[in-house]
């Protein structure tokens, strides 16, 4: 066989010469079912030759929308051994968004987990125009759907096996024929200020990317991997499928969403990568479950856990421990230490990353200090893998060394520029979007602003258009008042201000599973998100909080005036996208009210909240919220404790 030069052939050398090894795992109703890489190759083969039964070819797209199930990795190598592209797709994706997404790529195929998502597809099918077959995987509540054009997975894997043994060759043949440069996956970006772009990626883009990766990490064969994050974002498509087939290692399905927490303390992956979202929320349980903590077992985590930040920060600064703080530590990782790592399933884990924006050096440090080997990662859908952080040089202030083979600059505005074997070949049907973002010489333009710091690491600042001033002069990056903000356990998402303003202000959610604790302990009754978040003594809460975040900013860009919106912030009303990134502009121009209060000295502002369901359908609520000066907020809280 010919190197191993696209994502089919790796799956045949897998097969060759790991065999019975486990490839996958699914756990379904508490049990693990495990695949071999053999297994794994016959499924991809027989579903491969049941598209090719039903005319599936080169050039042609396959989505895949719902859970990570290995049936739908099959699916995406299926449609790469016959030529063809694949597609993931967000499971929770509006009407609107979905309609955009499989129309633009051109989709013929759809391969759907379950009767959720292929009801989504029966009530859009008028709307796309491409779409010729949908494949479902799980057959529950579908025994009466009449269609000719939806099958079932076990019927589509029947008519491959059929059409393999009329054509025993057809399957190799269509798999020697394949290309490195051929595109094997189209990724759809975030959409922060538009309509997202299909990121198209070759063979030899996704390999390239996972070998640097493979190269710098301690990747290993008996690694466990959980599949956890959405299949439409490129940090699964690479980490979990490419970096599955390049190396080997096992890549585990969890049962559900909902039972991520559960699995990932079961499996106990050897490895883990996550947004910041995901060890933001982490870190707010543990803050949660603390809270409610005896007086006593609060006292010991805290002693116990100021000694691990200490011991952290001499370690980053290369200083010896004092004799007293490393007993301290060491009494730490039996009491504490260890134990969480168990709670939340890092036991195993030798390394984890945190990608997709920046992390609070908060929340860093503290997993660090606990003995989480957290690092950072800067990458993202166009470039590939960029630069990590060594194990010896984690720092929550940057993105790590530039990787080998990744070359990295910094133009005369700031911005970051890379080059490398992972760059995308381009934005599918659309070459003007492209050619404005990689220049004559191979240069990708990030639209990231940064710099090189003196040690050699990539310090990423904020997205460059975001990056602007007050009118004071002082440089303003909302991004990094906004994850200052979010290290509070109370604070789920905010939105800063202040370009050409005065001061910096925000919009800010809080988090209904802490502040929900914090009221049921205090007997603060509720009966909704909203009522939660209006209530006076929230808002005095998130004072506190704010003024918290304020003792580490500059004096000139701490927050003044902050709203705390009475709904959380949402991609299905496009003011978040999927991966939980804020769409800035959209949000300015729809609290565009709440904006002009902060700087006209108003006390409360008129807001119109828009909820949009799966179907596109839209309501409305209005309702009126309290612009809260910060100065006299935390004034009131003195004179009231004085």
């Amino acid at each position: 066989m010919s190197e191993a030069t696209t994502l089919p052939r790796l799956l045949q050398r897998n097969a060759r010469e790991f065999g019975a090894r486990p490839a996958m795992r699914e756990k379904n109703r508490g049990i693990w079912r495990t695949y071999s890489w053999q297994e794994s190759r016959d499924q991809v083969r027989d579903i491969a030759l049941g598209l090719a039964a039903l005319q599936f070819g080169r050039g042609d797209k396959l989505a895949v929308i719902g859970d990570n199930r290995p049936r739908l990795y099959w699916a995406q190598l299926a449609a790469t051994c016959l030529g063809g592209t694949s597609v993931p797709v967000y499971q929770d994706a509006s009407a609107r968004d979905l309609v955009f997404v499989l129309t633009h790529a051109e989709v013929a195929v759809i391969v759907a987990e379950d009767q959720e998502q292929v009801d989504k597809i029966v009530t859009l099918k008028n709307q796309l125009p491409t779409l010729q077959l949908v494949v479902y995987d799980d057959p529950r509540g579908m025994t009466h759907y009449r269609h000719d054009w939806l099958i079932s997975l076990v019927e589509l894997t029947r008519r491959g096996q059929d059409f393999g043994r009329e054509h025993p060759g057809h399957f190799q043949s269509e798999l020697d024929q394949g290309q490195a440069d051929e595109v094997a996956l189209i990724c759809y970006t975030s959409g922060t200020t538009g309509n997202p772009k299909g990121v198209m990626l070759t063979h030899a883009n996704a390999i390239a990317s996972m070998t640097i990766f493979a190269q710098v990490e301690d990747v290993r064969r008996d690694d466990e991997w959980l599949a956890y994050l959405p299949m439409a974002w490129v940090g699964d498509a690479l980490y979990t499928m490419v970096l599955g087939l390049l190396v080997g290692f096992t890549v585990n399905c969890p049962e559900s969403p909902q039972s991520v927490q559960r699995d990932l303390r079961e499996l106990g992956p050897t490895g883990l990568l996550a947004p910041p979202r995901i060890w933001e929320s982490m870190l707010t349980a543990i803050h949660v479950r603390t809270a409610d903590a005896t007086p006593l077992k609060r006292w010991v985590f805290e002693r116990l856990r100021n000694a691990a930040e200490r011991a952290e920060t001499l370690r980053a600064e290369s200083k010896p421990l004092p004799l007293g703080l490393r007993l301290t530590c060491a009494l730490g990782e039996v009491l504490v230490y260890r134990p969480v790592r168990d709670q939340l399933g890092l036991l195993r884990t030798r390394w984890c990353y945190s990608g997709g924006a920046p992390l609070g050096a908060e929340t860093f440090r503290f997993f660090r200090s606990f003995g989480v080997n957290l690092k950072q990662i800067y990458a993202s859908t166009e470039s590939g893998l960029v630069s990590l952080q060594p194990d010896r040089e984690a720092d929550p202030n940057t993105a790590g060394r530039p990787c080998p083979g990744v070359d990295v600059k910094i133009d005369e505005r700031g911005e970051v520029l890379v080059k490398s074997p992972g760059v995308f070949k381009g934005y599918f049907r659309n070459d003007e979007a492209t050619r404005q973002v990689v220049d004559g010489a191979g240069w990708f333009h990030t639209g990231d602003a940064g710099f090189i710091d003196r040690r050699g690491h990539l310090v990423i600042v904020d997205r460059a258009k975001d990056v602007g001033s007050l009118h004071g002069g002082a440089m303003f990056a909302p991004q990094f008042v906004e994850n200052r903000l979010k290290f509070s356990p109370y604070i789920r998402e905010a939105v800063a201000f202040g370009h050409e303003r005065a001061f910096v202000a925000a919009l800010i959610t809080v988090d209904l599973g802490a502040v929900g604790s914090w009221a049921e302990r205090r007997g603060v009754a509720y009966t909704s998100y909203m009522d939660l978040s209006q209530n006076p003594q929230v808002c005095e809460l998130i004072a506190a909080e704010v003024c918290k975040c304020n003792a580490w900013l500059p004096e000139d860009v701490r927050v003044r005036r902050f709203v705390l919106l009475a709904k959380e912030l949402e991609a299905d009303d496009a003011e978040m996208t999927r991966t939980r990134k804020v769409r800035r502009q959209h949000v300015s121009e729809k609290y565009a009210a709440v904006i002009e209060a902060f700087y006209t000295g108003e006390g409360e502002a008129a807001l119109s909240l828009s909820v949009t369901y799966e179907d596109g359908r839209q309501s409305s609520v209005q309702t009126r919220v309290k612009v809260v000066d910060v100065a006299t907020a935390a004034a009131a809280e003195v004179a009231e404790h004085a």
